[in-house]
């Protein structure tokens, strides 16, 4: 290794910590889902950003001062299952950043939690029966897929609740007779919560006996594992078919990160076995159905799930591999805004794909061991 490029090694490791500490509390959430992107465009405070993207989910404050000790932030990660920091760190930001259910996530001890005074279907005791109509008709919007693959979609989530409660789900062509009513909807839809594009809020249901079920129709719907990984920011169709059911049901928001009733699901991700959280919830409701056996499902691993954290030790190869990598940033830094300029204009839907594949790899690297990647002007990208 030749002396020049040790001399650039060392001024970059004096540098880095001063550099990284250029973003705190002001981190720009660049990437991040819609809806949140939303309340941080047009140069908005960052902090109010965050106050408002949270006050629409559910976590109230008297939206005065800057939440200087961190109260919302530490109410958002308990409540979702995260390290209570208060702070921004890279676990949260990466869930703010993750498209959601726009049903607000209620603040229960509980894993899992249902809405204000517990509502349920009223039925008289024992097995009965809920209709479900799937409606393409205006104010619907038409259907984003087949009508064949939307209607097994559904079949097959409402199948998974049935099996585990004494309720049975029927389709029905009567729209104004069906106790369920399922559509896509666009922007403003008259129930005040608004679509806001892909990948912010996905769907949003109400608590019985309401019945409504509401998808995003600007969403990239997906059913099946070959059309979900055929393209970015491909949503599976089941998975939130059968998480918003839950919520017609009359379960809230679960804090078990497993659990299909927990309010974020990624790009390209398939989430559609109920988990033990999600069955012990829907049954303190309505009772088991006497064909299933709650042994029959084995509790999730959640040992490396969001409540990891960094560990105190980072080994001399992650530090190499990534000094390595803010040297080749450095000798490009005089096309690095320009890159992410560049990339920032490009049409994308995945978090992670707006930034050029090498800086994106810098950042991951930088987020194992706990520090923050800024450009050289101190924006966070």
């Amino acid at each position: 290794m030749s002396s020049s490029f040790l001399h650039l090694s060392l001024i970059i490791l004096i540098l880095v910590p001063s550099c990284f500490s250029c973003c705190t509390r002001r981190q720009l959430l660049h990437g991040a889902n819609s809806s949140i992107t939303h309340l941080l465009d047009g140069g908005a405070n960052v902090t109010d950003g965050l106050k408002r993207y949270l006050a629409r989910f559910g976590y109230v404050s008297d939206q005065s001062g800057d939440d200087g000790d961190g109260h919302l932030v530490k109410l958002y990660q308990s409540t979702l299952g995260l390290p209570v920091t208060g702070r921004l760190d890279n676990v949260t930001l990466d869930l703010l950043a993750t498209p959601r259910c726009g049903v607000p996530d209620l603040h229960a001890s509980a894993r899992f939690a249902f809405f204000a005074g517990q509502p349920r279907w009223a039925r008289a005791r024992g097995h009965f029966l809920l209709t479900y109509a799937i409606v393409a008709s205006p104010p619907y919007q038409s259907l984003p897929l087949p009508r064949k693959a939307v209607r097994a979609a559904f079949r097959r989530a409402f199948a998974r609740w049935a099996r585990v409660i004494p309720v049975r789900f029927r389709e029905t062509a009567n729209y104004n007779l069906a106790d369920v009513r399922v559509g896509f909807f666009a922007g403003d839809h008259g129930d005040g919560e608004p679509f806001d594009g892909p990948l912010g809020v996905l769907g949003h249901a109400f608590s019985p006996p309401s019945g409504e079920l509401h998808l995003d129709a600007a969403e990239r719907w997906a059913v099946g594992r070959a059309d979900l990984m055929g393209g970015e920011g491909a949503v599976d169709l089941e998975s939130v078919a059968t998480h918003e059911i839950g919520h017609v049901l009359g379960l809230a928001h679960s804090s078990a990160p497993e659990a299909v009733m927990y309010p974020s699901l990624k790009p390209r991700t398939r989430k559609v076995d109920l988990t033990v959280d999600d069955v012990r919830g829907v049954q303190a409701l309505y009772g088991s159905n006497p064909l299933f056996s709650l042994s029959s499902l084995s509790e999730p691993d959640t040992s490396s799930a969001a409540a990891t954290t960094r560990s105190p030790g980072t080994t001399t190869a992650t530090y190499t591999a990534i000094l390595l990598s803010l040297v080749a940033i450095t000798l490009l830094s005089a096309s690095f805004s320009r890159l992410i300029d560049k990339e920032r204009k490009a049409t994308c839907t995945m978090r992670h794909d707006r930034y050029p594949e090498e800086i994106m790899k810098l950042h991951h690297g930088c987020a194992r061991i706990g520090w923050t990647l800024v450009d050289w002007s101190g924006r966070q990208p």
